[in-house]
């Protein structure tokens, strides 16, 4: 069962995320970062990579891609906010 980040796990493992680009997004527990890459070849792919460890997860995330720019928004709805879950996949997209 997914349970929603403790404010201790919270000091923890959300500010190393803030350190790389990720924002809370305002009026919600969530978390949003916006990538950029070369062209939109290179955003698809990316996000390709990323939808294919978000599937085994069962965990997926709220996107908007235009050419270049892929904008991730992560929050766990069973919990209403944010999970380890949403840790491990933007961890796992920053390594992308």
């Amino acid at each position: 069962m997914t349970e929603k980040l403790s404010d201790t796990a919270r000091q923890t493992v959300l500010e190393p995320l803030f350190s790389a680009g990720w924002e809370m997004v305002e009026g919600r527990d969530a978390i949003h970062k916006t990538y950029k890459f070369g062209d939109f070849t290179e955003a698809f792919a990316w996000m390709t990579r990323a939808a294919m460890f978000a599937e085994k997860w069962n965990h997926h995330p709220e996107w908007f891609n235009v050419y270049n720019r892929v904008e991730v928004t992560l929050s766990t709805h069973d919990v209403d906010g944010l999970s380890q879950l949403d840790v491990k996949l933007a961890r796992k997209m920053d390594s992308l």
